[in-house]
């Protein structure tokens, strides 16, 4: 018996040691209650995705969200709201197409996304026979001589072998980023890829890509089930391509960042929750990042609608143009940097609105077990996964420069069903799913403020 006392004695100091009571249990369901049965995200998130839907960075909609987003911030109840100016890449899809025939066949069009950033055709018909490679190893083992003239077709599929499926797009990541560059090389007219997706149809994802040199072609992306046909046409006879595009970049223009916060009570330290405004220009960015955003601004509203005293000062960073550039993340880093503000910590919601399991942990190790500590308050919540080690893009700046950077982990296995394309939309949240997730990261926020 005595064994059992001292036991849960050292238990007991541990915890406190980490900063964990019984009062951060009754608070986290206050937060949880007020979240779950008032919390504004959803309804916000349907404003957002229906009344201004998709907004890349460049675009009349981008800006009208900036405004949306922060007259949100203000509702909230941010003590003070302002744009930080960035100076963004823009670039336009306009029209495009893709066509394929056999040699005794009529042109087939096919659904197909130029990926973001990629130069087009100029309106013209380009064309040419397709080879299809499997791997880069693959490729990279092909003559220049076989590849001139020709359309490179990169049927990587996305492995279904990761139970975390941000692992499989990881893997597949680098055949959308290169593909056209590998093909300029070898003096290809353009580039196909199989999309990065875990779902088996015919819905194309797109994403940024980027150029190595100035010689720059077009990089396509179709959806998978398009593609296993498209393997099946080649491995029996010659299949000709023939796009036409008008995407392109358009030069730069300033365009901002929405921030809101509400100051601290003990000290100026800076506490920031985030994530990006901006989306593709198909579907309605809703899980990416709608989400994030509207968790962000949901996690400033329970602070003040609970009279939560926060120590430090939360700040919502609303980011600039992730999808491609990510100018607002870096000019957010290089401004606090000049204003030498200190931050303590940033955690970036940038994985979809699906349910939490977790959060992942970029840091020194002392403060990871000190996060991994409260894992007991997190549990009844669905929050179980502390293991992981990565942050948002938008605050990696900030990790560079020593800030405590982390994650909000939801479950993954839909995410890139839709990620990138025409279906994420509204229709595809859960109310409770996103509104867990805004629960989840204001726990966290609450016991950082509280404890650093």
């Amino acid at each position: 018996m005595k064994r059992l006392h001292v036991l849960a004695a050292t238990i007991f100091l541990s915890l406190n040691t980490f900063g964990q009571t019984k009062e951060d249990s009754i608070q986290f369901n206050k937060i949880s209650t007020e979240i779950l049965n008032n919390g504004k995200a959803y309804n916000e998130l349907r404003d957002l995705t229906k009344n201004i839907g998709h907004r890349l960075s460049g675009s009349a909609a981008y800006e009208k969200a900036v405004q949306w987003a922060a007259q949100q911030l203000r509702d909230a109840g941010a003590d003070k709201v302002w744009l930080q100016e960035v100076m963004i890449p823009v670039w336009e899809r306009g029209k495009e197409s893709l066509q394929i025939k056999t040699n005794t066949g009529k042109w087939k069009s096919l659904k197909m996304l130029s990926l973001g950033n990629s130069e087009g055709t100029g309106g013209k018909d380009i064309s040419g026979e397709i080879i299809m490679v499997k791997s880069l190893d693959e490729y990279e083992k092909l003559p220049a001589e076989k590849v001139k003239d020709k359309i490179v077709f990169f049927n990587y599929p996305f492995s279904q072998s990761y139970i975390e499926t941000f692992k499989g797009y990881s893997d597949a990541a680098k055949y959308r980023v290169n593909a056209a560059s590998l093909t300029a090389k070898k003096g290809g007219k353009f580039a196909i890829i199989r999309s990065l997706s875990s779902a088996f149809d015919d819905v194309p994802h797109t994403g940024a890509m980027r150029y190595e040199n100035d010689h720059k072609i077009p990089a396509v992306a179709i959806g998978s089930s398009v593609a296993d046909e498209l393997e099946i046409l080649l491995k029996s006879q010659k299949v000709t391509a023939k796009l036409n595009s008008n995407c392109g970049m358009k030069g730069e223009k300033l365009s901002h960042s929405v921030i809101g916060e509400i100051t601290g009570k003990k000290d100026k330290s800076v506490i920031v929750v985030g994530g990006h405004l901006d989306s593709w220009d198909v579907g309605e960015g809703a899980h990416d990042d709608g989400t994030g955003i509207v968790q962000s601004i949901e996690v400033l509203r329970t602070f003040k609608k609970l009279g939560i005293q926060n120590n430090h000062t939360i700040r919502v960073v609303c980011f600039a143009n992730e999808e491609n550039g990510v100018k607002g993340g870096i000019q957010y880093g290089k401004t606090a940097k000049e204003n030498d503000e200190k931050h303590l910590f940033a955690i970036e919601s940038d994985a979809g609105g699906f349910t939490p399991r977790g959060i992942a942990l970029e840091m020194d190790e002392t403060k990871r077990k000190q996060i991994q500590s409260w894992k007991p308050l997190f549990l009844p919540y669905g929050a179980y996964d502390f293991e992981n080690k990565y942050s948002g893009t938008d605050i990696y700046p900030l990790k560079d420069m020593g800030v405590p950077a982390v994650e909000l982990v939801p479950d993954s296995q839909r995410y890139f069903d839709i990620h990138h394309t025409e279906e994420d939309t509204f229709e595809k949240i859960n109310r409770r799913e996103l509104l867990l997730g805004a629960t989840v990261m204001t726990q966290l926020i609450y016991m950082v403020d509280k404890n650093w």
